[in-house]
């Protein structure tokens, strides 16, 4: 198999001017892609609507439809998963992906398309390779099995001909017959939906396999390699699998899990971040040196972005490429050929580079502590999470936060419920170094932050191990691309979280 890593390789990188087409004209890409949108839209019933047959440039586009929540569209998706088509798009809607917020019971489900899933997740996925390939030209990645630790999968109640589950149970049961030759673990294995049962054959099954890749998100990977490593009595998966050259992640952020994952894997695995939701497959790291990941343009996505300022107001603005800044925020507005129309995602975002277009997620526009104007998001958190670990030499599993209010006797402050994979030697200092990392990275909180006038150091518990992970199993939730939210601006989801800490 080693000797077509050559061939491999080669033809990998000759799709490269693919990606360069699209990077050098990112308006033009854009354009095109939403005149194709348009085309097919204009026949389904909410294209009808909102008159997208009228519509010749993006300002009547912006005119013609309003931005669009979940709770907006839900009336359309019913029934679509009752078995109606032609009602957000122009072809038949088969599956959907399951996404749900972790702060309630309510699930979501996007649609996907056909269109969305060859023009969208997998000519997406062929450009990861591609990118990879580019700047690891001697790379025998696809020479062994890439080990998925995907979601579940379900068939819908609602009718038997539409069918459901995570993202990436969707994308693993409709992939082509011949990338089961280069996957671990087997379908039935990959799509088991209770997942202490799950991580055990996903360990159990692929020990003797050579792995070369491993994709998934960081918390449910680290289960997986923690239980290998348990089973094999290696060190490292380096021992374990010699040929593992690659990990691709996404879905939370990588900052508080970088150290531990260099510990755990060994020396010499390169790491891949991409941005793949159930609404498309929007980003992913082109070059090992670039901050930020580069968005991908010609995948059946046309973006906006709206200033986080204009979130709530009646008609929030929102631009397009041309009139971005880096280091500003933003909420994403995407419409896509799975049938989302101008639909408001939840992630905020900042642009790191322009020309070509880079990104990186910095949270979602209601996780996030602003009770006393210090708007700290997930991307300060998860910093100063890991500046603080790096410097106590601590390991942080899970976290989430929330604000004390003020009281007759005390001001403000936040309050971090923290599980530690390697406990600090005093709560105190960690807290410290927490405080001090916040200050440096939040201009905003550490003016609140002075002398204790409007916030008070940070009020840091650790909780008992596997507090979280019994949070989410009570909300159906363990697994998959299920987290928990990192930054609430109320204290009813920390509370709760509470409750499942046994001291």
């Amino acid at each position: 198999m080693k000797l077509l890593s050559p061939t491999i390789s080669r033809l990998a990188r000759m799709r490269h001017w693919r990606i360069e087409q699209w990077m050098n004209n990112p308006i033009a890409a854009q354009r095109d892609v939403l005149q194709d949108l348009v085309t097919h839209g204009q026949y389904a019933e909410m294209g009808r609507q909102y008159g997208l047959s009228k519509v010749f440039s993006i300002r009547d586009f912006k005119a013609a439809i309003p931005i669009h929540e979940y709770n907006d569209i839900k009336p359309y998706i019913e029934k679509l998963m009752a078995g109606e088509d032609n009602l957000l798009w122009n072809t038949p809607v088969k599956w959907f992906a399951k996404s749900s917020g972790t702060t309630c019971n309510k699930s979501k489900f996007i649609p996907i398309t056909e269109e969305s899933l060859q023009d969208g997740h997998y000519q997406a996925s062929k450009d990861v390779l591609t990118m990879y390939y580019y700047f690891n030209p001697d790379s025998d990645l696809l020479t062994g099995k890439g080990l998925v630790v995907g979601g579940s999968h379900q068939v819908s109640l609602l009718n038997n001909d539409i069918q459901y589950g995570d993202l990436s149970a969707v994308l693993l049961q409709n992939a082509p017959v011949w990338s089961g030759w280069i996957r671990t673990p087997e379908l039935s294995i990959a799509l088991l939906d209770e997942w202490e049962n799950k991580i055990e054959q996903l360990a159990q099954s692929t020990i003797e396999e050579d792995v070369t890749s491993i994709s998934g998100v960081p918390t449910w990977t680290i289960l997986l390699i923690k239980r290998i490593l348990q089973i094999t009595g290696k060190q490292t998966l380096k021992e374990v699998w010699p040929n593992l050259e690659l990990y691709i992640h996404g879905g939370v952020s990588f900052v508080p899990y970088r150290e531990q994952f260099k510990k755990l894997v060994g020396e010499g695995v390169r790491f891949m971040e991409i941005y793949n939701a159930s609404e498309g497959f929007f980003a992913a790291q082109d070059s090992p040196e670039a901050d930020g990941l580069l968005l991908l343009l010609q995948h059946g996505i046309f973006y906006e972005f709206m200033p986080v300022e204009e979130y709530g107001k009646p008609n929030p603005k929102t631009i397009g490429l041309k009139d971005v800044q880096t280091g500003k925020q933003y909420a994403l507005v995407v419409s896509t050929n799975g049938g989302l129309w101008r639909y408001l995602v939840g992630d905020t975002m900042e642009f790191t580079t322009l020309y070509p277009f880079r990104i990186k997620v910095t949270g979602r526009l209601k996780h996030y502590m602003n009770a006393f104007g210090e708007e700290v998001m997930v991307d300060n958190a998860d910093k100063a999470i890991a500046i603080a670990s790096k410097k106590l030499n601590v390991v942080v599993s899970d976290y989430t936060a929330a604000p004390v209010y003020f009281s007759e006797g005390n001001n403000g402050c936040h309050e971090w419920l923290v599980e530690f994979e390697k406990d600090p030697e005093n709560i105190a200092a960690f807290a410290y170094e927490l405080d001090c990392a916040l200050k440096t990275l939040n201009s905003d909180y550490e003016a609140k932050r002075h002398k204790d006038i409007a916030l008070r150091m940070p009020l840091v518990k650790a909780l008992p191990r596997n507090t979280f992970n019994k949070w989410l199993f009570s909300k159906g939730k363990l697994g998959g691309q299920h987290k928990v939210p990192r930054l609430s601006n109320d204290r009813k989801l920390l509370e709760e979280i509470l409750g499942f800490a046994a001291y």
